[in-house]
């Protein structure tokens, strides 16, 4: 992945950064969930039009960095978790 994708750019705001999305994914994943369950669990938190909402396409390349980072996992039973990370 591009590193102009993680981080804001002049192209990217800070609300589209991955790092940014990625971030708000995992605070969604308090208890596991389905790709789609989090995705809805991820809308739900963005419904006051605030700001503009991501395309689930970009959701799911959140998810492939949080993946590639070890940061999330699937559970046995085929649902999105956060991992623990050690410091």
């Amino acid at each position: 992945m591009r590193q102009e994708l993680f981080l804001p750019t002049k192209g990217i705001s800070a609300e589209r950064a991955l790092l940014t999305i990625g971030a708000e994914i995992l605070s969604t994943l308090e208890t596991p969930a389905g790709v789609s369950a989090a995705w809805e669990r991820y809308r739900a938190t963005h419904a006051d039009g605030d700001r503009e909402l991501i395309t689930f396409d970009w959701f799911a390349l959140a998810l492939s960095a949080l993946f590639s980072l070890g940061l999330i996992d699937w559970t046995a039973g085929g649902r999105l978790e956060r991992r623990d990370v050690s410091a």
